[in-house]
């Protein structure tokens, strides 16, 4: 596919169009092209001093003197994003209000996706032979023998020689050159390479997935099924039928982490890996995939939400696998839930949606259980195995050695299970060894200076980080405020702090730590779960990175360090997530044939989160969550809509939000609460204010937060975000 822009032949027609840029912009821009355009054709448009990549979305509409417009330059073969991809990005500025353009942004910031390609030289067997045969050149000749082209380097690697040996025999005529495309093309996936044996449960709910996805129409099923029951089986069965039926597929992932066991048993079931999208994918491989997606070639891709926004040619399927997790919800920029937008764009693409989970978050079990969604229900595990036993041990009575955190109980199982030759899993959802670092003379503590946050510890790299700005600094030797030398201490554990207590009680184990702080991006989180599944680590102590989606054969004990983490967030989600972390993390014991024991220790062995875990029983404390939610109005019985002020200028952050709350239009159905500070007031240098939009089920939200911002002019030093649907209160 050639993309590059090509100037217009001076007796060419030209028309008028509406183009879309990447940029925060309220509407589209009239240019001139030199023939007509239809939507979704991409084209090259000057603004300003710079030129971008812009999509024609509309007919031109203002009144404007064509010899005041610019010209837009298509690129030839004129490619398009795809009319419903077009229509998504729409709904989704509507929904979330965002201007176009940064919706757009997220389809279009492959840097080089519209460059034409760079073709390789490859080399394949010429006529001529060589006049001196040695060993090396007859091994390159032999592999050059099956008729494939290669480059230098992979035709020298194959067969054990240099690579000046491959460029004797191109000088010779031996090799030929070629012409190879830019990169090589993905492999389809078999959808017959590797039936597995399914449980009559687990067919049961294939056979719906493959009616779903036969159908070729819009439709929504939860897949709700225990840890270990075999759920990604399960919908990969709705993949092979997507593969037969030459479809698309997209299978959502919330965390880079989750992708290494689910590569490998993609592979195992259809006989190669998914194209792959991700933040750490080079340039180079992003380029890739994107121009596979668009031609249709990449048939089945994993990624991150932002696979979201590719511009798939012929999708048939999308996965969302862990539905509840709050890494869907992207935060900055484009402010969207990849869960919903999943659900919206599979009913713009007339196809099937599936959401796995064995938490499900609130709103979908509801969806589930009015009928708007399928409810498909996997109870057991999948094989012998079974659910782990869960115990709470009372942290108030059963107290540990002062500095130290895991209490007897928990010490107690973890020599049997060491002694077993079993594999423990601890875990605690703190990075770095303590989250506070205090001044014990005069109580100073030490905080970041861009952000209203504590400074973590790292004791490993003798550092004091900023867990929000990124901001570091060493462990200083006197405290600023009082000048004390050596006052500080630790308070708190973080998983370096119990990492160092499990080697000195348990001194032969062979111990990892698992955080974003350790494990460096894929490969060396793949290299560390490998690691954990070939049962080269006894004990793992870590964050929720190894928390969930993850399978370890002789992993038979968990150790919740601190259960209450995370309970009491003050919103009104704070219960649900820690369920849904503490019953996924409990879900790694026992996935095969030994019995798993989960410990959790808690202080509050009473609370309804505690309770439920201890006795097995979701749906119960799903529905008392659901009945405090419909007393509450909130979601999924409510609207709510956060709207974030921010800027370097504390002050003027401040007045804008009280005017903006003043000028809060009266409404029914509509309660406005603040302006308060935000959680973190202070964040990467800048002041933050937080308003909350509380509306009844029936009340277009989103229609009154654009009535209410046009109301009021602030200045241009405050950014006002909107965040529709918010799953944090930060």
């Amino acid at each position: 596919m050639n993309l590059l822009p090509v100037k217009p032949a001076s007796n060419s027609k030209l028309s008028r169009a509406g183009v879309l840029l990447p940029l925060r912009l309220g509407r589209t821009y009239d240019y001139l092209i030199d023939q007509d355009a239809p939507r979704g054709s991409l084209v090259t448009a000057p603004l300003g001093p710079r030129e971008y990549v812009g999509v024609v979305w509309r007919d031109a509409e203002g009144d404007f003197d064509e010899a005041k417009l610019k010209r837009a330059t298509l690129f030839p073969g004129h490619p398009r994003l795809p009319e419903a991809l077009c229509k998504f990005i729409d709904w989704v500025a509507q929904y979330t209000v965002t201007s176009p353009g940064i919706v757009l942004a997220l389809a279009l910031r492959t840097h080089g996706a519209f460059e034409p390609d760079v073709p390789r030289v490859g080399y394949v067997r010429g006529n001529a032979t060589p006049q001196r045969m040695t060993p090396p050149r007859g091994r390159v000749l032999g592999v050059a023998d099956d008729g494939l082209a290669r480059g230098i380097q992979a035709l020298a690697e194959e067969a054990n020689a240099s690579t000046g040996v491959v460029r004797s025999l191109i000088e010779t005529g031996a090799l030929q050159p070629t012409t190879l495309p830019e990169f090589d093309p993905f492999a389809f996936p078999d959808p017959s390479f590797h039936t597995p044996t399914l449980s009559l449960e687990q067919e049961a709910a294939a056979r719906t997935l493959r009616a779903a996805v036969a159908s070729a129409r819009y439709s929504a099923a939860l897949l709700d099924g225990v840890t270990g029951s075999g759920k990604t089986e399960t919908y990969f069965e709705a993949v092979a039928e997507a593969l037969r039926r030459d479809k698309q597929v997209l299978i959502l992932l919330p965390e880079i982490a989750l992708t290494t066991q689910f590569l490998d048993r993609f592979a195992a079931r259809f006989g190669c890996r998914p194209a792959e999208w991700h933040s750490d994918l080079s340039q180079k491989e992003r380029k890739r995939t994107y121009r596979a997606v668009m031609r249709g070639e990449a048939r089945v891709v994993a990624g991150a939400r932002s696979a979201l926004f590719l511009p798939f040619a012929n999708l048939g399927l999308i996965v969302v696998d862990e539905e509840h997790e709050q890494a869907y919800k992207q935060e900055e920029g484009a402010i969207y839930h990849a869960r919903d937008m999943a659900v919206v764009r599979g009913r713009i693409e007339a196809c099937a949606v599936v959401l796995a989970s064995a938490t499900p978050s609130l709103e979908t079990y509801v969806n589930a259980s009015t009928g708007r969604y399928q409810w498909l229900k996997l109870p057991r595990r999948h094989g012998a195995a079974v659910m782990p036993e869960i115990r709470l041990i009372d942290s108030r009575h059963a107290r540990s050695e002062p500095g130290t955190w895991l209490s007897e109980p928990l010490r107690e199982a973890l020599t049997a299970t060491l002694d077993a030759g079993e594999q423990a899993m601890l875990f605690l959802n703190r990075r770095g060894y303590a989250p506070l670092t205090l001044c014990e003379a005069c109580g100073h503590k030490m905080t970041c200076g861009q952000c209203s946050a504590w400074l973590v510890e790292h004791r490993y790299h003798r550092k004091l980080v900023c867990h929000h700005c990124g901001y570091e600094t060493p462990r200083p030797a006197v405290c600023p405020q009082c000048q004390t030398p050596a006052s500080f201490v630790a308070c708190g554990p973080g998983v370096e702090r119990v990492a160092e207590e499990v080697a000195t009680v348990f001194p032969q184990a062979r111990m990892a730590i698992a955080s974003s702080d350790t494990l460096h991006g894929p490969a060396e989180t793949q290299a560390a779960i490998r690691a954990m599944a070939k049962h080269e680590i006894d004990v793992v102590v870590g964050t929720q990175i190894v928390a969930k989606g993850h399978h370890f054969p002789q992993l038979t004990l968990v150790g919740v360090v601190d259960g209450d983490l995370g309970s009491a967030d003050g919103d009104i989600r704070a219960r649900e997530r820690t369920f849904q972390l503490l019953h996924q993390v409990s879900g790694r014991a026992g996935r095969e044939a030994k019995p798993g024991l989960v410990l959790i220790q808690t202080r509050n062995p009473e609370d309804a989160v505690m309770k439920a875990l201890a006795s097995g029983d979701r749906n119960a404390f799903y529905e008392q969550e659901r009945m405090y939610r419909e007393r509450a109005q909130a979601p999924p019985f409510g609207r709510l809509a956060a709207i974030i002020l921010s800027g370097a200028d504390g002050d003027a952050v401040r007045n804008s939000s009280r005017a903006l709350a003043n000028a809060a239009p009266p409404a029914s159905g509509v309660k406005v609460w603040g302006p308060t500070p935000a959680f973190y007031q202070m964040l990467r240098g800048r002041t933050r204010e937080r308003l909350l939009v509380q509306a009844e089920r029936h009340v277009d939200v989103q229609a009154y937060v654009r009535a209410w911002l046009a109301r009021t002019t602030l200045p241009n030093s405050v950014r006002v975000t909107v965040d529709v649907d918010p799953v944090s209160f930060f």
